[in-house]
């Protein structure tokens, strides 16, 4: 089926698939370059992307700068010059340097949630950069537009809505986080009400979907049925020899089973989906100590909190899987085998 390019202003993407942003060092330039190679868009996640830099320890935030304008330097090189966004939550500590990092290094967009990113348009005023809030309700969407457009004077260049069969930290409570039966129309609501911003603004607002899309019925339900430009797609990504996640990460999401994939409780008291392992399990009942705290995430006591964060994360791109959080997406199980990015997008465009 042939699709139309996903159009960002000045921004054509050929294929309409936004890669989605996966941290810690699980998307990083490999994957993000092989995507936009595609003709899709990638995204790198500035979730403590130094974290395999040889100063981190003792110095994380110059490391996580450093180490971030390199990867997005080097896939916009590897990429020849494809679209390259980054991830960036607003639940992180120093947001504002992540956001001027950004700017400085050439990234194309910056896609923002974990939160709700109200500062962004005065972060990135006087650039080029196009911002993407991510939303899961119509609430949320009507809350940033409203306050973008007062305050600023301007709208989004991107929505991207993530539904409730994303992995990672999810923007639902973990009761609605199963409840998967109102979101088309959630994602409806939102389409017909950016319309009213992009009349006032004589723009045009692109609408992505992400969170369980995995096939290419899914991609055609949302394009074709929904109304969405274009569609999220990250579990499928991590099983690819171009993923920056160790061997041991990929070959976990093979070897999952529906019955392994659940919520889980993050140590910020943000609900999740990820595999649960053992080291899931362990921590439900044990506190494993924060012997060192990286300060990443606002409302993160490490002295009451269950285990670190980063350093789950850490493990988990490591291949150390029984310390490790493995987030994931509700879909994960159906994955069989370890494939190529190009293989991918070729099979959601299908």
């Amino acid at each position: 089926m042939k699709y139309k390019p996903l159009i960002i202003g000045d921004l054509v993407a050929p294929a309409p698939i936004v890669q989605g942003g996966m941290g810690v060092g699980i998307s990083l330039s490999g994957l993000a370059s092989a995507v936009a190679s595609c003709g899709g868009i990638g995204v790198i996640s500035a979730a403590q992307p130094g974290f395999r830099e040889p100063d981190f320890f003792t110095n994380t935030v110059e490391a996580n700068i450093r180490a971030l304008s390199r990867e997005i330097k080097t896939a916009k090189i590897k990429s020849n010059n494809g679209i390259i966004g980054v991830n960036i939550m607003v639940a992180l500590n120093n947001f504002d340097d992540y956001v001027k990092c950004c700017i400085d290094s050439g990234a194309d967009l910056i896609i923002s949630g974990a939160g709700l990113p109200m500062r962004l348009p005065e972060l990135t005023e006087g650039s080029n950069i196009k911002i993407a809030p991510i939303v899961s309700s119509l609430k949320a969407a009507k809350v940033i537009l409203q306050r973008w457009d007062k305050r600023y004077s301007r709208s989004a260049d991107l929505i991207v809505i993530e539904g409730p069969k994303a992995g990672g930290h999810l923007g639902f409570h973990a009761d609605e986080a199963e409840n998967l039966e109102h979101i088309d129309e959630e994602v409806k609501e939102i389409i017909e009400y950016k319309k009213m911003y992009e009349e006032k603004y004589k723009k045009t607002i692109p609408v992505v979907f992400g969170g369980g899309v995995f096939s290419n019925s899914d991609v055609a339900h949302y394009i074709n049925e929904i109304g969405t430009d274009g569609v999220q797609v990250a579990t499928r990504f991590v099983a690819t020899i171009e993923c920056d996640a160790d061997e041991a990460f990929k070959n976990a999401y093979i070897n999952s089973t529906e019955e392994t994939i659940g919520i889980v409780r993050s140590p910020v008291g943000m609900p999740g989906r990820a595999i649960l392992n053992s080291y899931i399990k362990k921590t439900s009942l044990y506190r494993d100590p924060v012997n060192k705290c990286f300060n990443c995430i606002h409302k993160c006591n490490p002295v009451t909190t269950p285990y670190c964060l980063s350093k789950a994360l850490f493990n988990a791109a490591n291949g150390d899987l029984e310390n490790a959080l493995i987030f994931c997406g509700k879909n994960a199980y159906k994955i069989k085998e370890i494939t190529t990015v190009k293989a991918v997008m070729d099979d959601l465009l299908s």
